[in-house]
């Protein structure tokens, strides 16, 4: 048994479709499939659910329309039965008439979540209108999580159980990535944004699976964003360790949870280009050399958040204590931190949902100062060179070196 992922991007049109369909005929006849919602179809949902929750009703017409318009051009294109589909987007209709009930991100979930299962079901429509021997499976029985909305956590015996029980061998599983279901009531979850590489994992743990392959617009794993560096590597084989830090620290790849599951069970993890199926690209697995070029990873949009307690007392355990706290009850995930006796410093994504709140709950036992509109590079395996290459024309605010990786806060330099 395989496990394929492909995202996005791999999907965002009829043709795309076809291919998938052709890469999965030719390379895993016996495989779990795990897609994302097509195109920018996550995006488009969650201006529904904005639209939805502050009652822009004209807002939230257009942009259903244009939902159903991006995905009935598709379908016409490929040709089937697509009535799941279109009961699934009446079902939305349905429950956008509603008056919003529950948290933010409990809405969230319930809406957002569609987007891999409207693409699933096209997908699977197409292949079986083909006479490929496919079958739909619905993540959100399999997947069992806890109540975290949006960052659903693995039941992992549960969703063993689930998965062992439902998958078959004679047919391709077309299923969904990046969502779950919590139980009493069932209520749909999702697993963090870009989370479909993870469900692909948890799908291979399961059913140990004899490898995972994540299909990209890219030929592998790079040692650099190319919308960064003209001059970027492939990295034909990578440690898992190796590629948990990369993820860890914000490649966006591979989604940070991935690794550990095959780890675990020590299934290898390739990386390879939809464009090119018949590429190598990258395998993650079990090496005895780690990286032996530096690797980069770049986060714009980040804001460096500076404590110091109104007391000046020191930044100890109690304090600490507090400030994780906020950050955990609210979500906001930590990018870097960095302390002194009297001072505590991080930095994290620039969140407007979120980050506004946090700042003014620290704002109740601390001094608060931030800048926003910075960079965070990361820099896997550096040296000078590397340092002083990416510093050219910036201005730099935070360093924090390890033995291996060294992290840079900076802005454009005036």
């Amino acid at each position: 048994m395989k496990v394929f992922k492909f995202g996005g991007a791999s999907v965002k049109d009829a043709a795309g479709v076809r291919n998938l369909a052709a890469i999965v005929q030719n390379q895993g006849k016996q495989s779990v499939v795990v897609v994302s919602a097509m195109g920018k179809t996550t995006n488009a949902l969650e201006r529904i659910v904005r639209a939805y929750v502050d009652r822009q009703n004209n807002d939230l017409v257009a942009e259903l329309q244009s939902l159903r318009t991006y995905h009935d051009d598709i379908m016409q294109t490929l040709g089937g039965d697509f009535t799941a589909v279109r009961q699934t987007l009446a079902g939305l209709e349905t429950y956008l008439t509603q008056t919003p009930a529950g948290s933010y991100d409990e809405i969230y979930d319930q809406i957002v979540s569609l987007g891999e299962v409207i693409s699933t079901q096209i997908i699977a429509a197409y292949m079986i209108q083909q006479g490929i021997p496919a079958r739909w499976a619905d993540a959100r029985r399999l997947v069992r999580t806890d109540a975290t909305f949006r960052e659903g956590r693995v039941d992992w015996d549960a969703t063993g159980k689930a998965i062992s029980a439902s998958i078959v061998t004679d047919a391709i599983t077309i299923t969904q990535g990046f969502i779950g279901q919590t139980g009493s009531p069932d209520r749909t979850t999702t697993l963090g944004r870009e989370g479909s590489d993870y469900t692909a994992a948890i799908f291979a743990y399961c059913l140990d699976a004899e490898s995972v392959t994540i299909w990209k617009d890219v030929p592998g794993v790079l040692n650099a964003d190319p919308k960064w560096f003209d001059d970027t590597v492939l990295l034909e084989k990578l440690t898992y360790q190796d590629a948990i830090e990369l993820a860890y620290y914000g490649a966006t790849v591979i989604h940070p949870k991935t690794i550990k599951p095959l780890q675990n069970k020590n299934i290898p993890l390739y990386v390879r280009s939809f464009l090119q199926p018949n590429a190598p690209g990258t395998v993650i697995g079990t090496f005895d050399k780690h990286l032996s070029i530096p690797s980069f990873i770049f986060k714009i949009n980040q804001v460096l958040i500076s404590l110091h307690p109104n007391d000046f007392s020191f930044i100890a355990e109690d304090n600490l204590s507090r400030i994780f706290g906020r950050f955990a009850q609210l979500g906001v995930k930590i990018n870097l931190m960095q302390n002194t006796a009297i001072s505590f410093s991080v930095v994290v994504d620039n969140n407007p949902d979120r980050l506004p709140t946090l700042l003014e709950q620290l704002k109740q036992d601390f001094r608060v100062s931030y800048n926003d509109g910075l960079e965070l590079i990361t820099i896997r395996y550096y040296d000078q060179a590397t340092i002083d290459r990416v510093l050219v024309h910036k201005k730099l605010l935070l360093e924090q070196k390890s033995r291996y990786t060294v992290q840079l806060v900076a802005k454009d330099a005036v």
